[in-house]
């Protein structure tokens, strides 16, 4: 008989978070230094640059982003102390990854040589399968993937060395570390969205080397940062994108990007520019769903960083977010040619997971050959859907309307037939 898993969990303490007496120890430790860090760019600056020891940050355009985003978080972040520590040591990381992307760059110019080739794009909503589907393609050895240790650290640290023996186990240690360390904060958070050291992650992290990114906006609601964004151009943030993306093929090989990221929906013009010969993999499923299992998520997660989490101020600011997003997918998903790429449901992926990503494979001219049939199939049977236990998703608690979320996203319920 097949193990159920654990039972669904009904979680209650989204307004009133519930930690365990570790978990609670060691926040009310990180709080106590919140005296001691500024959110100012001037400060973190001067972090980042005490931490690595260097001081060119290579191109510009990320300094007014950067201090947006400082406003945004002290204006009206509404962040804990502990949060505030957090946030810090968060941008302090992405400049002092910048430091050492520029320092590859200075000392290695061929980099900017390195070709990245027809990369395969999944672009979609967080829980529309773009996390199964992302895993289960990059689990094919001949496609590179992004890890969720190299998405927070891309480059060895300053006294680590670059190449050969020992440049990326630092890296994975200290990532398994940091996990550990979220787990005590979010038990729970396996069951919406797994996070491993290992895990194929999105380029979330590496376009807030260039402090433009909708991985702020899972941190906090604010309204501020998401207007500034809007009226930027982003293209700039994805020619560093591709940057970056030349620096971790220098670092650590591969040859085929499997890339994938929910920004990309409103992004299809900068995509086109920069990535000429990607493919696009975008997935669908019913906006309302998708709302409710995402505000939750954000939700729960909200309690490391937000002095007193709002579940429902969550949950519309982030309907607004959606409708914005989805409305731009029916306005600019003709800029790709349907010879480079497909739609794909939610549920004709559940119900055929290989069988779309046979069809991925033809689109993007990529060998599916026996080596990774059966990559797939053992990443298939390792990762059986839901066996961390699944959630009880309740609309009221993040202040969801489903009969309105689909009302307003008509145009893109009808047009891709969710």
């Amino acid at each position: 008989m097949t193990d159920p898993g654990p039972a669904p969990l009904v979680l209650d303490d989204l307004a009133s978070p519930r930690f365990g007496p570790e978990a609670s120890e060691i926040m009310a430790l990180g709080a106590a230094l919140a005296d001691t860090v500024e959110l100012t760019p001037a400060r973190l600056l001067d972090d980042a640059v005490a931490a690595t020891g260097l001081d060119d940050f290579g191109p510009g355009g990320w300094q007014e982003p950067l201090a947006v985003l400082c406003e945004a978080f002290t204006t009206e972040g509404g962040l804990s102390r502990f949060g505030t520590v957090s946030v810090h040591a968060q941008l302090v990381q992405f400049l002092k990854n910048r430091l050492l992307v520029a320092d590859v760059v200075r000392r290695h110019p061929e980099v900017l040589e390195v070709p990245v080739r027809a990369p395969i794009v999944i672009v979609g909503l967080p829980r529309t399968g773009t996390t199964h589907l992302h895993n289960l393609v990059s689990a094919d050895p001949a496609l590179r993937f992004l890890p969720y240790w190299e998405s927070i650290e891309p480059v060895p640290a300053a006294d680590e060395p670059r190449f050969g023996d020992g440049n990326v186990a630092p890296r994975i240690g200290r990532c398994d570390a940091a996990l550990a360390m979220a787990e005590l904060w979010t038990p729970e958070l396996k069951r919406m969205h797994e996070m491993s050291t290992w895990h194929a992650h999105e380029e979330i992290h590496l376009l807030g080397i260039d402090c433009s990114t909708m991985f702020f906006d899972t941190l906090a609601p604010m309204p501020m940062l998401r207007e500034y964004y809007r009226s930027c151009d982003q293209t700039p943030h994805y020619r560093y994108l591709h940057r970056l993306l030349q620096v971790l093929q220098f670092l650590r090989g591969g040859d085929r990007w499997v890339l994938k990221s929910p920004q990309h929906l409103e992004q299809f013009g900068p995509l086109a520019s920069v990535f000429p010969d990607a493919t696009l993999l975008v997935t669908h499923r019913d906006p309302a769903e998708v709302l409710v299992s995402m505000a939750t998520m954000l939700a729960y997660v909200s309690r490391i960083h937000l002095e007193a989490p709002d579940p429902v101020a969550i949950g519309r600011h982030w309907a607004g977010i959606l409708t914005e997003m989805l409305d731009a997918c029916v306005r600019d998903r003709d800029l790709w040619p349907a010879e480079r790429s497909m739609d794909i449901r939610f549920d004709d992926f559940m119900a055929d997971d290989l069988g779309t990503v046979a069809r991925a494979y033809r689109l993007a001219d990529q060998p599916l050959d026996a080596r990774a049939r059966a990559a797939h199939a053992g990443y298939l049977e390792s990762h059986r859907r839901n066996r961390h236990g699944s959630v009880v998703y309740d609309p009221a608690a993040v202040g969801i309307d489903p009969v309105a979320s689909r009302a307003a996203l008509s145009d893109y319920c009808g047009r891709f037939g969710v």
